[in-house]
């Protein structure tokens, strides 16, 4: 990703930007302090002048690359040694749960009327019964793909650029309401019931997936300016639900200058007010605010839709999701609704291509359900015993999370590539790797490397850690790291890994860390070259 000129931020501001940097996970850490390694043997020259780097000074480089068919390795420094995987942690837990569900498993989320019907009329309750359904509609294509775009809004709060796909965030409940007006219900003597029984939300993945997730369980805030300095900038906001309400004082200010704008809310979530400046004449700003009672929410949006749709509901829309209603179980129950979601192979590929944090996380507690557990933490044995399935050194990766943002989680370049060559060895092999970023063409990688010969020949999951250092007034960058595919030939790829521990930027500016990830992603570009005798 290209560099984006930004401000250099005081030390509250610098609080706010850390985190999330690049759309990869991330972990507060400070600087690794390790001990050098040795020069790699013949390797390119250009890959040795970004590892010189003063940004590098104190920091680990690892490298590993290796042909998956015949096991030889081209490259190697530090390749069994952890390493703070940032993002390419994901590669585990998506491919974890894409086994455990299969990559064309498809969530089907349904309403059932559980009550008495009167011709028209329920009397009783509308169920929805949340299955873990990452999107609901909300980015799915006519064609049944799902929408993304480079910088993803669910990180708009920290990485410049963030930018929302068009389509409609309530679609799936949407046309759930829709159905239940075909199937003859026009009237609710009852109640509209959000079953999120499906796991418990866990508060150590963060963020915390839950069985009922609209929008990426956020609300999105547009900012555009004025037509002249000092004029009340425009306010978008999506989707509308009762009872949030969005309020602005943010200013236009002159050409040139850059944005400046926070969201605060309400404890509850449901009062959001923007502050700050926009420039004149410039793209439109996204932030995101969290829904913090994602069943709440979904209830009155349902409500609403029903609404819209022809069906009346007695109960208020506005209210506590009334989970005390829920039966047992609903054999014998109707079904008079139900949403089939894409294939998930399509939403490993939205997780891999813009490192969906929500969604990696979500892997881990579907992984437990399919045991039968609605505890998420018994997703991790699933994925251990599927790693030892796919040949990884279990031992040799430590996770606490699906998106590798805890402290704790490590891996080594050598496990990161053993779980790259089991897919090379499945019939899947190629949708998964077109699933990951390809440089300078999507997701992650699409600003690097565009004009180079390895354009569209490096296909791999990036990864950032980062934190702040207060002392030097700079950043701190744990990790920046990919992992993935090299195609040195026409349809022959190798396995690679390319990451540094423990760098830090010049200021305290963001762009100093989309410039480290473009010097990964050269790395790993230059690798390619190197094995494919393009230099």
């Amino acid at each position: 990703m290209s560099p984006s000129v930004t401000p250099r931020p005081s030390h509250g501001r610098l609080a706010r930007l850390l985190g999330v940097l690049l759309a990869v996970g991330v972990v507060l850490t400070g600087l690794v302090q390790v001990a050098p390694s040795p020069t790699p043997q013949a390797l390119d020259p250009r890959i040795t002048s970004i590892m010189r780097k003063p940004d590098y000074r104190y920091a680990r480089w690892g490298l590993l690359q290796r042909d998956p068919e015949t096991g030889k390795t081209t490259q190697s420094r530090d390749a069994d040694r952890f390493f703070i995987p940032g993002s390419t942690a994901k590669l585990f837990s998506v491919s974890g749960a894409w086994h455990t569900l299969g990559g064309d498993h498809r969530f089907s989320t349904p309403i059932h009327a559980v009550g008495q019907r009167h011709n028209t009329t329920l009397k009783g309750n509308l169920d929805l019964v949340a299955q873990g359904d990452l999107t609901l509609g909300g980015r799915t294509r006519k064609n049944g793909t799902v929408a993304f775009t480079t910088v993803d809004h669910t990180y708009a709060n920290a990485v410049p650029g963030a930018t929302l796909t068009p389509q409609n965030p309530l679609a799936g409940i949407d046309q759930l309401a829709r159905q239940v007006r075909r199937s003859g219900i026009r009237r609710v003597d009852g109640d509209v019931v959000i079953d999120a029984r499906l796991f418990r939300p866990d508060p150590v993945l963060a963020p915390t997936p839950t069985p009922l997730i609209i929008n990426d369980n956020v609300i999105d805030l547009l900012t555009s300016p004025g037509a002249k300095a000092g004029a009340p900038a425009g306010l978008d906001w999506r989707p509308k639900v009762a009872p949030y309400h969005v309020t602005s004082s943010v200013r236009t200010v002159a050409a040139g200058k850059p944005a400046d704008i926070s969201v605060s809310s309400s404890a509850d979530g449901t009062r959001i007010r923007l502050s700050g400046t926009i420039a004149a004449g410039s793209a439109p700003v996204l932030r995101v605010s969290a829904i913090k009672d994602p069943n709440a929410f979904g209830r009155t949006a349902l409500i609403e839709a029903l609404k819209r749709a022809g069906v009346e509901v007695r109960a208020k829309a506005i209210g506590p999701n009334p989970v005390r209603q829920l039966p047992k179980s609903y054999r014998g129950v109707p079904t008079v609704a139900r949403y089939t979601s894409p294939l998930y192979a399509e939403y490993a590929k939205l997780i891999l291509k813009v490192s969906h944090n929500l969604g990696a996380n979500l892997g881990i507690c579907l992984m437990a359900t399919s045991t039968g557990s609605t505890n998420c933490e018994d997703g991790f044995p699933v994925l251990a015993t599927f790693l030892d399935h796919a040949r990884v050194a279990r031992k040799a990766v430590q996770l606490a999370d699906g998106r590798g943002g805890n402290p704790a989680d490590r891996a080594t370049p050598r496990a990161l590539a053993q779980m790259l060559t089991y897919w090379q060895h499945t019939s899947e092999a190629q949708r998964f790797r077109t699933s990951l970023p390809v440089l300078g063409i999507d997701g992650t990688l699409a600003d690097s490397c565009r004009s180079c010969p390895s354009r569209g020949k490096v296909f791999a999951k990036t990864g950032t850690a980062t934190g702040g250092d207060a002392l030097n007034d700079r950043l701190a960058v744990g990790a920046e790291t990919a992992a993935g595919y090299l195609e040195t030939r026409r349809g022959h790829f190798d396995v690679f890994f390319a990451g540094v521990n423990g760098a830090s930027t010049p200021g305290a500016a963001i762009n100093g860390v989309l410039a480290l990830g473009n010097d990964v992603a050269d790395v790993a570009a230059y690798l390619q070259q190197q094995a494919s005798g393009h230099h």
